[in-house]
């Protein structure tokens, strides 16, 4: 009995020692000064998790349910009728209907990009697919199936799946590690890990940074990537900016660069869920330093820059949705360099995706609640 309870109090021993060793100085979020000038405006209910979200033209706002659905909002109102037409898919823990893009050139040709964890590929399990369909007499028509992530496996979590385009037409997209940080991020062999960039119709720039390399996927952009969900870019430079979740801490902040290695998860900011360490890197040489983190983890969702008048006192900021915290995270920018984050909206929930109305109006996806609109206060 004796050597059991010293044996239990060694293990507590060497447990909160490696809690201690591992600990990175934590950082508190203040409150936004403007906090107090707006309020959530409550749209929509009926949207269980809205993952992603896309204005067809200032009446339609077009929103992904993880679950599945695809929904219409007209004017302020869900539509009743669920959109046919949606691809075959594995909604289980992290996975479902993820994300949602329209085509630079919509209005002319009518493409709808959809991500989504699908059963396409050879081996058996799920894996981030990309398609494009157009809407019709809400109907998904047209469907053309753009990329499947390889290899399959039948883990639930880290898709990643944010989609954008750049000012020059090219598709980005992010998978996460899908579970298997000790192969995928750091090979160019398997597709999990990375961001991609592709064409418009699926087919892969020769332009790419591993293109001409023998083994590598030819779709890969950037590698050493968790898992990220947020994906933006900038209004002025036209490059894509992103976010991902670490582990415990260690959530990043990333202006991403054709070909760049961002670490993970050889360095990072983040230790094991349990408290024990990943690694005792932060840093190497040539890797990227994120160009922002969080300690402890926000749990990152959604990322938007803001650019609209009708938020005079956020002009320039990104918008970042935090699952963890139920709050809206505004990043403040000098140029390309982050230079601090606060906080508005405590408590209103999961954020979980950020869309701009064509007029500028702001719009939130939270978990559980539905679509709120950005207004000022009375």
């Amino acid at each position: 009995m004796k050597k059991s309870l010293f044996s239990s109090l060694v293990v507590a021993s060497i447990s909160l020692t490696s809690l201690q060793a591992c600990a990175q100085p934590e950082q508190t979020i203040p409150l936004d000064a403007s906090a107090n000038k707006y309020e959530l405006e409550l749209v929509s209910k009926g949207i269980q998790i809205p993952w992603g979200m896309a204005w067809l033209n200032e009446r339609d706002l077009l929103v992904t349910d993880r679950r599945g659905e695809l929904r219409l909002i007209r004017d302020g109102q869900l539509d009743k009728q669920i959109i046919k037409g949606t691809p075959k898919l594995h909604a289980e823990g992290q996975g479902g209907l993820l994300d949602i893009e329209l085509d630079p050139n919509f209005a002319d040709n009518g493409w709808i990009y959809l991500s989504y964890s699908g059963y396409e590929g050879d081996d058996e399990g799920y894996n981030t697919s990309i398609m494009r369909a157009r809407l019709k007499d809400m109907t998904l028509v047209d469907q053309q199936l753009l990329f499947n992530g390889e290899p399959n496996t039948t883990t639930t979590k880290h898709y990643g799946s944010r989609i954008e385009f750049d000012k020059d037409g090219y598709l980005y997209f992010s998978i996460g590690d899908r579970g298997d940080r000790d192969v995928h991020p750091q090979s160019l062999d398997y597709d999990a890990g990375k961001i991609h960039r592709i064409n418009s119709d699926g087919s892969i720039p020769e332009s790419n940074p591993f293109y001409n390399h023998k083994s590598a996927r030819k779709s890969i952009y950037s590698y050493g990537h968790r898992n990220p969900q947020g994906m933006a870019m900038h209004p002025e430079t036209g490059v894509i900016w992103s976010h991902e979740h670490g582990p415990r801490g260690g959530d990043e902040i990333n202006i991403i660069k054709a070909g760049a290695n961002y670490g993970w998860p050889e360095i990072t900011y983040g230790i094991n869920y349990i408290g024990t360490k990943i690694t005792d890197e932060t840093s190497r040489e040539g890797m990227e330093q994120p160009d922002w983190y969080w300690v402890p983890s926000i749990a990152p969702s959604g990322m938007a820059f803001i650019n609209s008048d009708k938020y005079p006192q956020w002009q320039g900021q990104i918008a970042v949705g935090s699952m963890k915290f139920a709050h809206l995270v505004l990043v403040k920018l000098d140029g390309n360099k982050v230079t601090g984050h606060s906080k508005v909206f405590e408590g209103v929930g999961r954020v979980r995706s950020i869309a701009t109305h064509p007029n500028g109006d702001l719009y939130l996806g939270v978990d559980g609640v539905g679509i709120y609109k950005v207004v000022p206060k009375a």
